[in-house]
């Protein structure tokens, strides 16, 4: 069982940034962000892979959006730069047990933490 809790989140005007934290329990694990807006189903924002050497990102936030984990702390985070109104939702991380390529898909992620909500205000 894999233990994943979110922490970061918060009102912010646009243009500002915010770090979203995840704190794990277990080993390493290939890790996603995703985040949801109301109404909307739960989309891909970025993930790292286990030893921190790939990183993929959604078109949408790429050069807005840094993931990054320190292994030694077990926490993975988002540093989110140049925030817009339209990355308001309540945001995720997840982890995929399987080890390999990172996967962008929600159903490929095997836990997930109970969501952090970010707001921004235009």
């Amino acid at each position: 069982q894999v233990q994943l809790v979110e922490s970061g989140g918060g009102l912010v005007q646009a243009g500002g940034s915010l770090r979203l934290s995840c704190a794990a329990s277990g080993r390493p694990y290939n890790m996603g962000w995703f985040r949801q807006a109301a109404g909307k189903e739960r989309e891909f924002v970025a993930a790292v892979s286990s030893s921190a050497s790939r990183t993929q990102y959604a078109n949408s936030v790429r050069g807005r959006f840094t993931v990054s984990r320190d292994n030694t702390k077990n926490t993975v985070y988002l540093q989110m730069n140049s925030l817009k109104p339209e990355d308001t939702a309540v945001y995720y991380c997840a982890a995929d047990i399987t080890f390999g390529v990172i996967r962008i898909y929600p159903s490929s992620y095997d836990y997930w933490g109970q969501g952090t909500q970010v707001t921004v205000s235009s």
